[in-house]
């Protein structure tokens, strides 16, 4: 299969180790292109809610598929999120063509570009971290219950729906976050001299100007693989939401993870340490 070429792509919010993480069609969607660049935006791995009873083999194959695009040298910046946010202590590490760090700022094609998750200007998760983590649980329940009933939905041939994105919107507060999440993002960009600002965070795909009273900034945000399943990509000086939904070529994609599910975490670690040339040397936090 001929891959499709992207300058940039940029992932956030794909919640590996949850139930509701969508990570064969993520697979399917970067065994479909070839990226110059990527960037991971937070949220990659669900540390909140990490088991070690609920780990398939495709969340692995993402991971050993990334893995696969350092050992190949391909930039990939990995900003760790809210709900990873134990990786933050090795901010500025380096492996290879992997690096780890709290924001980034890049000049694209005489742009100026701000990338970090977006939880900072999150008051919830700034003042009571432990209802964050509830609503985090009661938001891979809802995402359960709405696979099932999406199951029957189907069966009955009405399709599917979403139940998340319903109670998002049709509660006002939810809506009011969002608007406000935006704002303020924009604003500070605005004040910091960037022309594009690029988050993650509130599970919500938009390219959008904004007005602010430093100037206008573009706003983007590349949405997550729990319900809506996109990214962003820039190719040829422009950007665009990307939607598994609408690709059928990543649809079509055939994901082999026969005899995945019998490798050990140990044999699947050595694996992934074989691919980057790691003798196994554990990195000290920067």
């Amino acid at each position: 299969m001929v891959k499709r070429e992207v300058d940039i792509v940029v992932l956030s919010d794909i919640h590996l180790g949850t139930y509701g993480c969508h990570a064969k069609e993520l697979l399917q969607y970067l065994k479909s292109i070839q990226p110059k660049t990527v960037i991971l935006n937070g949220d990659i791995i669900d540390i909140w809610q990490f088991s070690k009873r609920y780990w398939p083999a495709t969340h692995m194959m993402v991971i050993k598929h990334i893995t696969g695009l350092i050992a190949d040298n391909v930039p990939v910046y990995f900003i760790p999120g809210n709900h990873d946010e134990m990786l933050r202590k090795f901010k500025d590490f380096q492996l290879g063509s992997l690096k780890i760090t709290n924001k980034l700022s890049l000049r694209i094609d005489g742009v100026n570009m701000w990338v970090f998750h977006g939880d900072v200007f999150d008051v919830v998760m700034q003042h009571s971290k432990w209802l964050a983590k509830l609503g985090a649980i009661g938001y891979d329940m809802l995402i359960l219950i709405n696979r099932m009933v999406n199951f029957f939905s189907i069966k009955m041939g009405k399709g599917k729906i979403s139940l998340s994105k319903k109670v998002k919107d049709s509660v006002k507060s939810a809506v009011k976050f969002i608007n406000n999440f935006e704002t303020t993002v924009c604003d500070i960009a605005a004040e910091n001299n960037y022309d594009l600002v690029i988050c993650g965070h509130i599970h919500h795909p938009e390219i959008k100007n904004v007005q602010t009273k430093h100037g206008e900034v573009t706003y983007m945000n590349s949405g997550d693989w729990i319900e809506n399943l996109t990214a962003l990509e820039y190719n040829e000086s422009g950007w665009r939401i990307y939607k598994y939904a609408e690709d059928l070529i990543a649809q079509s994609v055939d994901i082999d993870n026969k005899g995945k599910n019998k490798e050990s975490a140990k044999q699947m670690m050595l694996t992934l340490m074989q691919e980057l040339n790691v003798k196994g040397n554990t990195p000290e936090a920067a």
